[in-house]
């Protein structure tokens, strides 16, 4: 077992978790634990965030929101779902998810089958740290569309192309937004308050929707 902490995140890998001990540890810990799993052929990541890594995330997710509002589309917020399958003995939890392209393939439901229900359409991953498994590998694994990662001072956003993942300018989800927009109201949110943020933030959106 390896475990490190810094001030954004708290690690612990574990090796030779068997699939069957994976799922255990899932219905165990229940899906109000604060901390985040990511499994790849028998090595378990254990994430526990910590303050710089939980205040992007709701910043990131109300940016989304503000988005799908503005441009009036709809989405499915799908939170941290463990996004899982044995056949390919992966499993992960997002800091955040959604349906957007497929939302309207699971409105309505309350439970998930990734064995035969899609993936989310756009996972958002925060990485301060170095994470000891591979979540690309995981990913593209599992065919999610779309990734934004965000490792503390700079938010890349990949689009899945023939199983890997290729750096874009622009989201798939949201064509309206390049990831310097994203990043540059990110940095504003280490020194500016929450509201006024987000008001400059869903302001710059209606300036910037053509539509």
């Amino acid at each position: 077992m390896l475990a490190t902490s810094i001030g954004a995140e708290q690690r612990t890998v574990l090796h030779n978790i068997s699939w069957e001990t994976f799922e255990a540890l899932l219905r165990e810990t229940g899906s109000g634990r604060g901390s985040r799993f990511a499994y790849e052929d028998g090595t378990l990541e254990i994430m526990t965030p910590l303050f710089e890594h939980e205040n992007p995330k709701i910043n990131f997710d109300r940016f989304i929101f503000i988005l799908a509002e503005e441009l009036e589309i709809e989405i499915k917020s799908a939170g941290s779902t463990t996004i899982k399958q044995e056949d390919i003995k992966k499993g992960i939890e997002p800091d955040n998810c959604y349906y957007i392209q497929n939302e309207v393939a699971v409105r309505g439901r309350e439970t998930l089958d990734f064995e035969t229900d899609p993936p989310p359409d756009l996972a958002i991953e925060i990485d301060i740290t170095s994470s000891s498994v591979n979540k690309f590998s995981i990913y593209s694994a599992l065919k999610v569309p779309e990734i934004w990662r965000y490792n503390g001072s700079k938010l890349k956003f990949y689009e899945l192309v023939e199983n890997k993942y290729v750096e874009r300018d622009y989201s798939i989800a949201f064509p309206l937004v390049a990831a310097s927009d994203i990043n540059n109201f990110i940095e504003q949110s280490k020194t500016q308050p929450e509201i006024a943020l987000l008001k400059s933030f869903r302001a710059w959106v209606k300036k910037n929707n053509t539509n």
